[in-house]
């Protein structure tokens, strides 16, 4: 059996294989997902990168031996065509001396996108010092280590049948000075360990921790699998917007979105995490999002999950996402006119009724108009007599009216997302100023002698003469 990260390296190796024959025959599936500017794989030989890679990871740090003297370097892009560089030169694959014993050598790798985008991963190579030893020189288990035991190498895979209930290992020190422990218990050189594994079906960690006299310390780690497993299941699959109820043993769904969603995230979770899987042929970590884009209003887009347990057995999940047609509402749900901010609805409203008449008097200047969509995909627009359009659902505009006696007419166009049209029509009649009066009567004549004597007359309006 291989280490689990190996067996990912690969299967990213083969997966990368697939989408570039994608790319150069075409592909129907209408869900296709930008690629990421990465790479697909990174190794270092001798040593073992910590953490272990990962695409998204840029960091990286190698524990060696004060006796290596360089190291090669592999680097595959995730997409075929980018360009990756090694220490500044174009290549994927690279020779790196290193420096003197208990140095670091930094390598910067860099891979990019038609000088669009680019990602750069760095690489620490740690040189052990003369009295940094920190590493072993032997590992021994009762089983087969795969890869063959090396001193720059940390990670190790053993399988053992599902009856095996422990495996003895025995480390040996380069550096006697050096200590160590096994699985956090102290261990003296050449000392045998016996580590009870988990039950059948399951892998078991390993972990030595080699001490050098100065301090540093580099893990060897042995994963002991105990029996094979066959689990190829997702443990959860998530959507949004959308959702499904997701069961295991259920592998075929359907998730109904709007006319208006352009694109979905799907997070598929593993229930062994030692099983691989790839989300519309794109290697996927369990736990992690993938957006996927859909196809135009009225279509289907397949995802597909492809689950492969640790033995090469493999389950597929199909989630196909229908997005709706174009909707044809073209109604207001509300209508409101009135005098003020807050007076009463001159209107009695209805979606299907689209004429209206309102009177209000010839001293009234002005109406306060709000229309309110049914379906906020849908576009309005409102015209008067007065300052731009309204184009808002639910925004209430001041619409100055004509001169009283005149009427006022107000255009409210509602376009469905389809292209459907609805007009709705407010005609305000402000009434006419009332009829120049004809009274041509005095009200009141005074006649004084002073400013407050008497009045010498007794008026009276219909009398002329005094």
């Amino acid at each position: 059996m291989k280490h689990p990260l190996l067996l990912a390296g690969r299967f990213l190796a083969t997966l990368l294989l697939i989408a570039t024959g994608l790319g150069s025959f075409g592909c129907g599936d209408s869900a296709t997902v930008n690629p990421v500017v990465e790479l697909a794989a990174l190794s270092v030989d001798p040593g073992t990168l910590e953490p272990g890679f990962s695409g998204g990871t840029t960091r990286y740090n190698v524990e060696l031996s004060s006796n290596v003297e360089s190291v090669t370097i592999n680097a595959q892009a995730a997409v075929a065509g980018d360009a990756v560089t090694i220490n500044g030169q174009p290549t994927t694959n690279s020779i790196i001396p290193l420096g003197a014993a208990g140095t670091t050598t930094p390598v910067s790798i860099v891979v990019s996108e038609s000088d669009t985008s680019s990602r750069t991963y760095t690489v620490l190579l740690v040189r052990a010092g003369l009295t940094g030893n920190n590493s072993l020189q032997n590992l021994a288990v009762s089983g087969t280590l795969d890869p063959a035991f090396d001193a720059n190498i940390q990670d190790y895979t053993v399988d053992v049948a599902n009856n095996v209930g422990s495996i003895d290992v025995t480390p040996t020190l380069s550096d006697p000075a050096a200590t160590m422990t096994v699985n956090g218990q102290d261990t003296d050189s050449g000392q045998t360990r016996s580590i009870t594994l988990n039950p059948a079906g399951q892998s078991t960690l390993i972990t030595t921790v080699v001490t050098a006299q100065n301090s540093n310390t580099k893990s060897y780690r042995v994963t002991v699998s105990r029996g094979v497993s066959a689990n190829s299941n997702l443990r959860a699959l998530t959507i949004s917007p959308g959702g499904l109820s997701f069961n295991a043993n259920v592998t075929s769904y359907t998730v109904k979105v709007g006319s208006s969603v352009t694109n979905v995230t799907v997070r598929p979770t593993l229930a062994d995490t030692s099983a691989t899987m790839t989300v519309n042929n794109q290697a996927t970590n369990s736990r992690q999002t993938r957006t996927i884009q859909l196809g135009t209003p009225n279509s289907s887009t397949p995802i597909i999950i492809v689950v492969t347990a640790q033995n090469g057995t493999q389950k597929t999940y199909a989630v196909t996402v229908e997005r709706d047609a174009l909707g044809g509402n073209n109604d207001l749900s509300a209508l409101t006119v009135r005098l003020g901010t807050s007076g009463p609805n001159l209107i009695s409203f209805s979606s299907n009724t689209t004429s209206y008449t309102v009177d209000v008097a010839s001293t009234v200047t002005s109406i306060r108009v709000t229309p309110t969509l049914d379906d906020t995909a849908a576009t309005l627009n409102v015209t008067s007599n007065g300052p731009g359009p309204i184009t808002t659902s639910g925004q209430a505009r001041t619409i100055p009216l004509r001169d009283a006696g005149f009427s006022t007419t107000i255009t409210i166009l509602v376009t469905a997302p389809n292209g459907s049209q609805k007009p709705y029509t407010i005609i305000v009649d402000r009434a006419s100023p009332p009829p120049p009066s004809g009274n041509n009567n005095l009200s009141a004549l005074t006649v004084r002698l002073g400013t407050s004597g008497p009045n010498l007359i007794s008026f009276s309006s219909n009398t002329t003469s005094y």
